[in-house]
Order: C-alpha cells, then sequence, then structure tokens
C-alpha cells in the first residue's frame, strides 16, 4: 500500500480545508455535503453520539452557530492508498481553557472524497 502519494494527499489536505473552513464559519451546507450520505456514518461529538448521515444532518442543523471559532494547533493527514485517508486535529477553541482533538477518517466515493467517520473530544 502506498501511503502519502502527493497528488492524494493535496486532495485530502483541500476537501479538510473545506471543511474546517465550513465549520468555523457554520456552513450547514458544505459540513453536510462533505460527510457521506449513509447510515453507517458516524459522528461521536463532545456531548452527542451520533450514529447515521441523518442524525449528524439534524444536530448541524440544530446547532448554534456561536463559539466556533478555532486555531489548529496541530494537524496531520495520512493517506493509504488512493481511497483512505485520516485527519487528526489539536486545536483551541477561542476563549476556552481545554485543547480539543478531532479525528476523521475520510473515503473516496463517486461523489468525491467524504468523511465516514468523525469523533471530537476536550482534554480534560
Amino acid at each position: 500500500m502506498e501511503i502519502n502519494l502527493p497528488e492524494v494527499l493535496a486532495e485530502v489536505q483541500a476537501q479538510f480545508d473545506r471543511y474546517e473552513q465550513a465549520l468555523v464559519s457554520n456552513d450547514v451546507a458544505v459540513l453536510d455535503e462533505l460527510f457521506w450520505d449513509s447510515p453507517l456514518t458516524l459522528r461521536y461529538g463532545v456531548t452527542e453520539n451520533l450514529y447515521g448521515y441523518d442524525a449528524i444532518r439534524a444536530f448541524r442543523a440544530a446547532r448554534a452557530p456561536q463559539g466556533l471559532a478555532r486555531v489548529l494547533l496541530r494537524t496531520v493527514i495520512t493517506t493509504y492508498g488512493r481511497d483512505m485517508a485520516t485527519a487528526n486535529v489539536e486545536f483551541q477553541r477561542t476563549g476556552a481553557a481545554r485543547p480539543g482533538r478531532q479525528s476523521q477518517t475520510w473515503m473516496r466515493t463517486q461523489a468525491g472524497w467524504r468523511v465516514v467517520s468523525a469523533h471530537v473530544s476536550l482534554l480534560a
């Protein structure tokens, strides 16, 4: 298996950058686009466990758009072959005392790169 093929890494980085911009600006349409539309998609958040695209979409639609600004402290994106990747981030929310972590698994689909699994947590 080829790890971090430059062209694949660039593709995933571009989609990750779109996701990050959409996250901090609460662009729900782009956030919805970038998650795989499947009942198998999951997202574990700081206060919620979401199973399936519909649950993730409903969460995003109901979430307050305040307090989303953050600084990425460290980002590690790794691609595995041409169709799978992970993105792992350490971040600090503006005004928050505790840093956070975010992990995403990305998969190439017919519609493009999509998040199939995500986990967000805060350090104690």
